[in-house]
């Protein structure tokens, strides 16, 4: 039973009045059409009108582009929608998750290592604001995992850590800001990522916590944040056997079905037992962990028979429309359930008040209200995170501060700093360039350009060119990559730093924190969590102690390894 005056939708009488004439006046197809949320691959007019006409989505989302391109585009796809759209963006880093030109204030666990909920909330609000600004109204943010397996490849940096308390914290301070925004959230991935070391963009991975462990670590954050009026819940391809079969006894493992496919979590743990009331959107349809779970014609419209109310990106939507509308024929999904999601999916979208903004015409801002992309305030915001977040995890040799006198010829090492999905330069330019701004004389290592000569270099040699070796390390999680850990090169490891002895070395990462497993014997050590370039203005400040280091760790960056700590 939905209760649209209770949270998170609080309707007064008008509101669900829109509601349920909405809710009557479409037919079949067009009910079919609210429940999905596809990806925007093109910003083409007649494109956008004949997904438009042929299957009126309940909602969209594009990834980053220049902020004026992708306003236009919300703005059309709104002008010429009966029913206004869900606008998603991942907004978990700041502004720059829908626009290119954004701020991008920092990596959820930079945040964290402030352990300064100010910044839990300046992060929802640049991101709220700035998202809102290009026609954005729901972010799939913020990321509520834990942290608990140093070993899982895709939640790392993306998350507030691996103390559930720090956890729960930045995520209500982030929602707080967010809301002020007019901004809805979908706190993900349920029941949780983090205890598998495995990805479930690549197939179905499981949280194996017990269910007393559970309630006081995932379902404490889940329940505080339902009850501080999270709107949205992104369910994850994840199973949790536990709860599975505690709530269908005699349940085999055969059986046990990731979230999104599993009634029992999305109805009796997640409805019942957390007592939420909002709606549900279920993870990226393209993953494997969902994909691999069951027989798609199946799946798409089982989700929603599961207790999912929108479902997330398509193989092909023309596909997925048609597996919906068979699973309807077919009895795999009654017209009772679909009514009841599209009831909620209208219901986000009168409380976040659509209908009216539709009405007069606002659904999406002005170009004026771009200038808010990359303000100053936001801008030095950005700063004082990054300042506040630069962790110092060990200097052994007391070699810190560094000097341009005692240190001036510096090698650079580069590890990872690829420019990623979409594009652009790697990060260390802009690192190395503030280095030389100092006055240091900094040799990049020669990027995949190996050869044995390398290999045969003195150690007399070496010494005589260099007063100190830098590891500059951006391995950032992303979809499909099974491990972040540090590849020395071929041959024979020709970046590992086998002089540790011999010259002065640092290690500074600026995505993963945990390459302490791989670079044990490293002595100087720091994490900043984010590639920025205001975290890396930060970093160069405190390698020259010209600022103290103020991060606390949100995670064991010593990886429970005895060595790693020297």
């Amino acid at each position: 039973m939905i209760n649209l005056k209770a949270k998170p939708f609080n309707l007064n009488d008008a509101d669900i009045q829109w509601v349920e004439e909405k809710l009557q006046s479409l037919s079949m197809e067009a009910k079919i059409g609210q429940l999905f949320c596809p990806i925007g691959f093109s910003q083409d007019k007649q494109d956008l009108q004949n997904l438009i006409d042929h299957f009126q989505p309940g909602g969209i989302m594009y990834r980053p582009g220049v902020g004026a391109e992708v306003q236009e585009t919300h703005r059309y796809l709104q002008d010429n929608s009966a029913i206004p759209l869900l606008i998603a963006a991942n907004l978990e880093a700041g502004g720059n998750g829908i626009a290119s030109d954004g701020t991008f204030f920092g990596k959820q666990m930079e945040v964290a290592a402030t352990d300064n909920e100010e910044m839990g909330y300046r992060l929802g609000v640049v991101a709220g604001s700035e998202g809102s600004a290009v026609g954005c109204n729901w972010a799939f943010a913020p990321v509520i995992d834990i942290d608990m397996n140093f070993r899982n490849p895709i939640t790392n940096i993306r998350t507030y850590g691996s103390d559930p308390e720090r956890v729960l914290r930045m995520s209500k301070a982030y929602m707080k800001g967010i809301h002020e925004q007019n901004v809805a959230v979908s706190i993900k991935h349920f029941p949780g990522d983090g205890v598998d070391e495995r990805d479930q963009h690549l197939h179905v991975t499981h949280n194996t916590l017990s269910i007393e462990e559970w309630d006081r670590t995932y379902g404490h954050i889940y329940k505080e944040m339902i009850e501080a009026g999270a709107g949205t819940v992104m369910i994850g391809h994840i199973t949790m056997p536990a709860y599975s079969k505690a709530l269908v006894p005699g349940m085999e493992d055969k059986d046990i079905m990731p979230a999104t496919l599993a009634p029992e979590l999305l109805n009796g743990l997640l409805r019942e037992k957390l007592g939420f009331n909002g709606m549900i959107v279920t993870d990226a349809s393209l993953m494997g962990g969902f994909t691999m779970a069951e027989k798609r014609e199946i799946a798409v419209p089982k989700s929603i028979a599961a207790g999912c109310d929108m479902f997330l990106f398509n193989r092909d939507i023309r596909e997925d429309y048609e597996f919906m509308r068979k699973g309807i024929e077919n009895g795999i999904l009654t017209m009772e359930r679909v009514d009841e999601a599209v009831t909620r999916i209208l219901a986000l979208k009168a409380s976040l008040g659509l209908h009216r903004k539709q009405a007069e015409g606002t659904l999406v801002p002005s170009a004026e209200a771009l200038s808010v992309l990359k303000c100053e305030e936001h801008e030095q915001w950005a700063q004082e995170c990054a300042d506040q977040s630069v962790t110092l995890v060990k200097d052994t040799q007391s070699l810190l501060p560094l000097s341009v006198e005692r240190h001036k010829r510096v090698l650079l090492f580069v590890l990872g700093d690829e420019a990623g999905h979409f594009g652009g330069e790697g990060t260390y330019k802009g690192f190395m360039d503030q280095l030389t701004k100092e006055g240091f004389e900094v040799e990049l290592f020669p990027r995949g350009e190996f050869d044995f000569s390398i290999l045969m270099q003195s150690v007399e040699s070496l010494k005589s060119k260099y007063d100190l070796v830098l590891y500059y390390i951006n391995l950032e999680t992303k979809s499909n990559q099974t491990a972040v850990r540090v590849n020395f090169a071929a041959p024979f490891g020709a970046d590992m730093p086998w002089f540790l002895t011999e010259l002065p070395t640092v290690c500074v990462s600026v995505a993963s924190p945990y390459h302490l497993q791989d670079l044990p014997q490293v002595k100087t050590y720091v994490n900043a969590y984010s590639a920025s370039s205001y975290v890396q203005e930060a970093v160069v400040e405190k390698l020259l102690g010209r600022s103290p280091f103020k991060g606390v760790n949100p995670v064991d960056p010593f990886c429970d390894l005895w060595d790693t700590r020297l």
